[in-house]
């Protein structure tokens, strides 16, 4: 090894020095020290290619030995003490000999990331439960509606209880709100009643006397939430048993049964198809502050599945109806079914959950499952009404 070899490289058009001398204008060969080392470095003597006693022996005698170290952290071995002056003035150096032999092995290098495979959309409830939850429901509705219609009143009754205390329970533990849950109770009951019995003009008394009677039960305790209190118990009066008297006014009409059957075929269909579109070809958000889940491509498929069904229910069911009448009616269900499962999943996110109640597995709650139902009653009465009349 000569000095050019760990040096700086040569310069364009220099090869070292040639037989000749050195050449006019080249770079010199030397280390690449800086003004700092120069002085602590010796000149490299000259070695002879072939050693004084022959061979290759492992003696050393008679070879010329170098006078100082190959690297500046090596330390002169053949005279000890010199290289006390480098080491004074850099105390982080170490000797060469100092360097341990055994180094340890370097971290193996990073391995690319494994492709993770796609997965698969949930659902995000338990399926099977939610199915037969929902045959288990079905049959019971079906069988009350078509034996005694007085059965299903009972049923709605039933409903619109179960509904009015998760509501006012999730109020209370959520916000603090206390709705006078006995006068909605039974002002929830008498409104369904009072609708199948005497129509509109039965559910709009029902309707008051269930206001004034929130406003006087609240009377019996402190003033302090008053407002809110009874507030939150007339919207829950409207929200819950004023809507669902418009599924007993159906029911009242001669063809009662069919109206209401038609209602609940068109309801559940329309939720089915907004289901099944979206989940498998949704992408772009409907509303994505109210509810994340819902697409736009699930809600024309709610539309096209509803006016279909619309189309044959009203066609084969309704007395005096017709295929376009149920096209229409079927629009109408799927937007008031949309916008009324929006309108209480806006609630659940001002309460901070996301079922209303675990009565039903695989669904959450009842007002889990009156979420678009309610809404929508009062339409389907409205048109059922127009197109072929109140029966």
């Amino acid at each position: 090894m000569n000095d050019s070899s760990w040096g700086a490289p040569p310069q364009a058009g220099y090869w070292g020095p040639s037989d000749q001398g050195p050449v006019q204008g080249a770079a010199p060969a030397g280390p690449a020290y800086d003004a700092h080392y120069a002085q602590q470095t010796r000149p490299m003597p000259i070695v002879s290619d072939v050693p004084e006693h022959g061979g290759d022996q492992d003696d050393d005698q008679g070879t010329a030995r170098p006078g100082g170290p190959l690297f500046r952290d090596e330390p002169f071995h053949d005279q000890p003490g010199r290289d006390e002056p480098y080491r004074d003035q850099n105390p982080s150096a170490q000797p060469y000999a100092a360097v341990p032999q055994n180094p340890e092995p370097m971290p193996d290098a990073p391995q690319p990331a494994q492709p993770q495979p796609p997965q698969k959309k949930s659902a995000g409830r338990d399926l099977g439960a939610a199915i037969g939850v929902g045959v288990g429901l079905g049959v019971v509705i079906i069988a009350s509606l078509f034996v005694v219609k007085a059965v299903f009143v009972g049923v709605v009754v039933i409903a619109v209880v179960v509904g009015l205390w998760e509501l006012t329970k999730r109020l209370e533990e959520r916000k603090g709100i206390k709705a006078p849950l006995v006068p909605l109770a039974i002002g929830g009951a008498a409104m369904v009643v009072a609708g199948y019995a005497r129509g509109a003009e039965g559910a709009w008394i029902a309707m008051a006397l269930t206001a004034l009677a929130v406003l006087v039960w609240r009377m019996t305790e402190p003033p302090e939430g008053y407002l809110k209190d009874v507030t939150a118990g007339l919207f829950a009066a409207f929200y819950v048993p004023f809507l669902a008297t418009f599924v007993t006014m159906m029911l009242a009409a001669d063809d009662g049964a069919w109206r209401v059957l038609v209602f609940l075929i068109l309801t559940v269909v329309s939720d089915t198809g907004a289901y099944a579109v979206g989940w498998r070809f949704g992408r772009k958000k409907l509303a994505p502050r109210i509810s994340p889940g819902k697409t736009r491509e699930g809600l024309l498929g709610a539309v096209a599945f509803a006016m279909a069904a619309g189309a044959l229910c009203v066609q084969f069911l309704i007395e005096d109806g017709t295929w376009w009448q149920g096209l229409l009616l079927g629009l109408a269900v799927a937007v008031s079914a949309t916008l009324g499962d929006l309108g209480e999943s806006m609630i659940k996110r001002d309460l901070g959950i996301k079922d209303m109640g675990t009565l039903l597995p695989g669904h959450g709650g009842i007002m889990d499952r009156l979420d678009s139902l309610l809404p929508t009653a009062p339409v389907v009465w409205l048109l059922l009404v127009i197109f072929v009349g109140s029966g």
